[in-house]
């Protein structure tokens, strides 16, 4: 693994490089997290692939990289990021990094092979009526709140996540090393390096433009696998994708083909060994 900056409008974008193969496939990380949420899938790919996972601008090594936020501008440096690299790659993105992908694939299709779309990419089920500031607080709120905290050492940040109810049971080192990337500050005073202007800014666009991914999904020209988790953030049923919403979209969109990985949730679906190795299947099979 190395960093390697790219450049992308207002500065240049961090990235880590898993493995030295010609063959590359580009990773977009969720709202929250960074390029090390992918070290797994990149343990599993061919010995001719490399994986370059970015950190999006407000995260990790990008963290100082300057708004605008949103689909719209992150998948404008993705594109970016495969014009720098060589295109066509492979595109792949979990979480809020999945509507990323899912916006640059369908913006410049000529830049990608393929697309997997990892426990994201669909519209968000809201209420027909809804305030926008009141629904980022129900749901961006917690994870905003956890990025203000601050933790006596790198260790302790460690044993916060560790102690998640959706990574407890199978936590690993590919979690510990996600955690240990992010932490940053003095001793005394360990917290996140995620952006919560980034955050909030990202949210208010998953929420308010919903409707605009199930147009993406349909102009949808690559071939795209979606894989998603039966248990959410927090290891409970029903996903961040209910069957019945993935259904629809399936139906809507031709290209896309759902996938349900069992026995997973929104983080274990990408952090484990075994989802992990089928991620990096879809991601390279002829």
């Amino acid at each position: 693994m190395r960093s390697i900056e790219i450049p992308v409008s207002g500065g240049s974008l961090h990235a880590l490089r898993f493995g030295e193969g010609a063959r590359i496939a580009l990773a977009a990380h969720g709202i929250t997290a960074s390029a090390m949420s992918f070290r797994a899938v990149a343990r599993h790919l061919p010995a001719d692939w490399s994986l370059i996972a970015v950190d999006l601008r407000g995260r990790g090594g990008s963290a100082g990289l300057p708004g605008p936020y949103g689909m719209d501008a992150h998948a404008a440096d993705l594109a970016a990021v495969a014009e720098h690299l060589g295109a066509p790659v492979a595109l792949t993105g979990q979480s809020m990094g999945a509507y990323a992908a899912l916006r640059a694939a369908v913006r410049r299709p000529e830049l990608f092979s393929r697309l997997v779309l990892v426990d994201g990419g669909l519209p968000l089920p809201v209420p027909a009526q809804f305030d926008p500031d009141q629904l980022l607080e129900l749901t961006i709120g917690p994870a905003v709140a956890r990025l203000r905290e601050t933790y006596p050492s790198v260790d302790a940040y460690v044993a916060f996540f560790q102690a998640h109810p959706a990574l407890a049971g199978e936590w690993n080192d590919d979690m510990a090393e996600y955690v240990r990337y992010d932490g940053t500050g003095e001793p005394g005073a360990i917290r996140s390096r995620t952006s919560s202007e980034a955050v909030y800014a990202d949210g208010r666009d998953l929420l308010v433009n919903g409707p605009e991914f199930g147009d993406d999904l349909v102009k949808l020209a690559l071939p795209a696998s979606l894989l998603h988790a039966p248990r959410g953030m927090f290891g409970q049923e029903p996903g961040m994708l209910p069957q019945a919403v993935v259904d629809h979209w399936a139906a809507q969109a031709p290209r896309l083909r759902p996938e349900l990985v069992a026995d997973t949730n929104h983080y274990t679906i990408l952090m484990t060994d075994r989802p992990a190795a089928l991620i990096a299947e879809r991601l390279t099979r002829a």
